[in-house]
């Protein structure tokens, strides 16, 4: 059973500067919402029951967002607002679920999931990268699901345009399983268009063995001089773990990025 998640928020978002010079990504609004609510909306009613936030000193806004109380407290004192009731009401629940952690330096994703080993409790975990948005239908459900039934680690899946391949990792396949699951042989972080086994990507959503905690310390520095969470997938890969793709049926939003985050919002406004 995946009961927990982990949210890696320690980025500096530099690809959505100016804005992030002074704001945290996570907290930018679309449609009226921060990003950062969709993403716990999709983990709540995937049936997660505990969320880890993985930040850095440079974003505490993210954690004041949800320990406010005391403003909130004095606005429906004075106001009794109906909307501010229930905004407050929201992010009590969500922070009921939340606990931080701390990743000063920017390591890569690997080192984000290390920061969380104590807190894990159980045999698989999921995480979730918030840049990626996958709306209409809930992929950490569908992966869920399919952990269950295969018993294995699941990655979200896309087909990407080859020559945007060293944007992404990208993996080998292997046996098909059904209509949307494969078996993953290799996963190359940033491969070039030469190098890259295929033109399928891994997507923000990952369900992880705990093992990989006695992996990641291992590992060498990768692209961009980071330790990425790929190299951690690849060398258990190679230990024999299952390791599942799942090809999702949501639509996929990248809000990472200036165009992007101005064409999810607009997405986003649609629903």
């Amino acid at each position: 059973m995946i009961r927990q998640a982990i949210i890696p928020l320690a980025g500096l978002g530099t690809r959505l500067l100016p804005l992030t010079s002074v704001f945290a990504k996570e907290l930018l609004p679309m449609n009226g919402k921060p990003n950062i609510e969709y993403i716990l909306d999709e983990c709540i009613n995937s049936g997660i029951k505990e969320i880890i936030f993985i930040i850095s000193k440079k974003k505490l806004m993210i954690k004041k967002y949800f320990y406010s109380d005391s403003f909130y407290k004095k606005i429906i004192k004075k106001k009794k607002d109906l909307r501010t009731i229930n905004e407050y009401k929201k992010i009590l629940k969500y922070k009921k679920m939340i606990k931080f952690v701390y990743q000063n330096k920017p390591l890569g994703t690997a080192d984000a999931v290390l920061k969380s080993k104590k807190y894990i409790k159980d045999k698989y975990f999921l995480m979730l990268l918030p840049d990626d948005l996958i709306i209409k239908k809930n992929c950490s459900k569908a992966m869920i699901k399919s952990h269950k039934f295969h018993k294995a680690s699941v990655m979200a899946s896309m087909k990407v345009n080859k020559k945007t391949v060293s944007r992404w990792g990208i993996y080998k396949f292997g046996k098909k399983l059904n209509k949307n699951d494969t078996i993953i042989k290799d996963v190359i972080e940033k491969p070039s268009v030469n190098s890259a086994p295929s033109n399928k990507a891994i997507i923000g959503r990952y369900i992880l063995p705990k093992k990989i905690f006695k992996i990641i310390p291992k590992l060498k520095t990768g692209a961009g001089g980071e330790i990425h969470i790929t190299d951690a997938i690849r060398e258990l890969i190679f230990k024999n773990e299952k390791f599942i793709a799942h090809n999702f049926a949501g639509k996929y939003l990248d809000c990472g990025s200036m165009d992007g985050y101005i064409k999810s919002s607009i997405e986003i406004s649609k629903l």
